[in-house]
């Protein structure tokens, strides 16, 4: 039997594997993270707080002092960056137990604490800015040149007198610092009653299994094959969602005015100036990328028609759209096979790579399995600059979860290598390019599957999940973007936020992206509350960043997989270079402009190149 029927059948032939909502003391150790690497105990833990407690006193004697020579800025800056990686170090340590039982309130009681602590040291820190803009560029400059030690502190300093404009007097510095004990409040209610206290619904599916509706339950029968059983979770999981619409419109109308707040005493024209200045991102980008995926609509609801021709659907509803488009073909993978695939889709960029990818599964940087009250998702936190990150998964079995696993590798690959070649003032990269790493892998993984199996239906469903992914990363999340966009937006304009003004905003534009006036898709009406189940909108303006990342990974990952000279070389060393120079510029000496409307275009034509293959292909068997 060849290479790639073999593969096949062993993927579509694979046992059913079990996921259940097991508590954490039923999985083994080899699937759960190893925390330990980052303190030996709770009680460690509690030393290095207190030691770094008693240091923090240390931050008033650089005040009035900071620009009277090289030394003595370097020792402020040096000061400051040890400060600020032990506090993420112990943040890490602290959140991580707590995403791992959010039901524990021990830990999220470290994290509290060590919010308060931050808060107060940043509050006693807030003289930098104000002192150091006192004096002159022409000053600090000759600091720089006169103190190697200081280089890695350039790009920062060059930014604080870039940002003058927007940086206050001391004691008002100090009030925003101070503010931070409760602007992150609406997040942090979120966070624990959609993962801790929220009741979610139990149904029963055909089959006469019972599964509990929470984020993962959700997530993994969204996709079920069988459309009454997914009617039945859609409705029940959003109906439930909507029981809690005027208190989710509170939690998240919170942070939005406290991104309003933000702007207005920093003195920007918007919370999206705000979010993305400090970047060096224009505002232009951003409301530039929705109108060209709205000029671009056209191919998303082709994508659509395609959609609802391969499930032989009279009518496309939304709840179709993570159901499997080619019927008969439920791919489902152990965790330890996914390895093996991801291990060897990742063999274009290289041994060194890999083997650190393989480090990561065997040294326990993974914490696999759902279980009772771990945090919902998936996430790569490479916080600890002089360990290795650590990544989050709630692993399925299905492809979704293979390709998941890959992705949160792209970002643990983008923080381990760029830990290890930038010193730590420059290692942190910014969030618009955070998400390049991780949509490269997802492309490579799909590479892999798309050159191994030559059956047709195989095939079909492997091409329809790379659309799922221009549907879900490029279309889906500037949908996600521009409802953010209109959320800050309405709320400059003096708009009160409930929540059912954002479930009107949010149906508006849903049923825009999806034709749904013009009968491509059918948005049922609970899907008005699917703001809700978003986390990233507490996060400022991140949702666009996956949509432009998407651009320029799969511009830079075909510019890999064609072989073109330097297109390795290029991207390891962007995903080696951290913070050490602006965003788009970094992405520039990549290989890619995503200022240029060739970037766009080149993508939209890639679609297109998959459509024409699928439609090939459904002719060819008469679909």
């Amino acid at each position: 039997m060849r290479k790639h029927k073999l593969i096949a059948f062993v993927f579509i032939f694979i046992s059913l594997l079990s996921y259940g909502q097991k508590e954490r003391s039923e999985i083994a150790d080899k699937y759960k993270w190893n925390l330990t690497d980052i303190y030996t105990s709770d009680e460690s833990w509690g030393q290095a707080k207190e030691t770094l407690v008693t240091k923090l006193d240390k931050i008033h004697d650089f005040k009035g002092t900071l620009t009277q020579s090289a030394d003595r800025l370097l020792e402020a800056l040096e000061y400051g960056s040890s400060v600020n990686k032990e506090l993420a170090r112990l943040n890490l340590y602290a959140g991580l137990n707590s995403a791992s039982d959010t039901r524990d309130m021990k830990y999220s009681g470290m994290v509290k604490e060590l919010q308060q602590i931050t808060t107060d040291y940043f509050a006693n820190a807030s003289f930098f800015r104000p002192e150091i803009l006192a004096s002159e560029w022409a000053l600090i400059d000759g600091f720089i040149k006169s103190e190697p030690k200081l280089k890695p502190y350039e790009k920062g300093l060059k930014d604080l007198f870039r940002l003058n404009e927007h940086t206050l007097s001391e004691p008002e510095e100090k009030i925003i610092a101070l503010s931070r004990m409760i602007t992150g409040n609406a997040y942090s209610i979120y966070n624990t009653f959609t993962n801790a206290e929220m009741p979610y619904p139990e149904i029963t599916l055909s089959n006469g299994e019972t599964v509990k509706l929470n984020s993962a339950g959700y997530s993994r029968n969204r996709a079920i094959a069988n459309r009454s059983d997914r009617q039945l979770v859609f409705k029940n999981f959003w109906e439930n969602y909507q029981k809690y619409q005027a208190s989710m419109g509170e939690m998240l109308y919170g942070h939005v005015k406290s991104g309003l707040y933000n702007s207005k005493v920093r003195n920007y024209e918007s919370s999206l100036e705000a979010s993305l200045y400090p970047k060096n991102i224009p505002v232009d980008v951003y409301h530039t990328h929705i109108e060209n995926i709205n000029k671009n609509l056209p191919a998303f609801h082709r994508y659509l028609r395609i959609k609802k021709r391969m499930m032989g659907l009279d009518t496309l509803e939304y709840l179709d759209l993570y159901a499997p488009a080619v019927k008969g073909i439920d791919l489902q993978f152990s965790y330890d096979e996914s390895q093996e695939i991801i291990l060897k889709s990742l063999e274009p960029l290289g041994e060194d790579y890999t083997e650190v990818v393989k480090k990561a599964f065997n040294e326990r940087w993974i914490d696999v399995y759902p279980t009772q009250g771990k945090r919902s998702g998936a996430f790569s936190n490479g916080a600890f600059y002089d360990g290795h990150p650590y990544i989050l998964l709630n692993f399925n079995g299905l492809y979704g979860g293979v390709s998941t696993a890959a992705h949160e590798l792209g970002h643990t690959m983008h923080s381990y290598l760029s830990n290890k070649n930038q010193p730590y003032p420059t290692s942190r990269y910014e969030i618009f390019v955070a998400e390049v790493a991780s949509i490269f892998n997802e492309v490579l993984l799909f590479n892999y599957f798309k050159n191994t199996i030559e059956d047709e239906d195989v095939k079909l469903s492997f091409l329809m999940t790379r659309l799922d992914d221009f549907k879900g990363t490029l279309f889906r999340q500037t949908q996600l973007a521009e409802f953010e966009l209109k959320i800050h937006e309405a709320a400059q304009e003096g708009i009160p936020l409930t929540g059912e003004k954002l479930s009107e905003i949010y149906t508006e534009i849903v049923n825009k992206y999806y034709g749904h006036d013009k009968g491509i898709c059918k948005v049922n009406d609970y899907i008005n509350m699917e703001w809700a189940y978003i986390p990233h909108f507490y996060y400022n303006f991140y949702v666009y960043q996956y949509s432009t990342s998407f651009l320029a990974s799969n511009t830079l990952a075909a510019r890999v997989l064609n072989e073109e000279d330097g297109a390795l070389e290029s991207y390891l060393k962007f995903i080696s270079a951290g913070g050490s120079d602006y965003p788009i510029e970094l992405l520039k000496k990549a290989g890619v402009d995503l200022t240029s409307p060739d970037t766009f275009s080149k993508t939209i034509e890639l679609m297109n190149n998959i459509m024409d293959e699928i439609e090939e292909i459904l002719d060819k068997k008469g679909m």
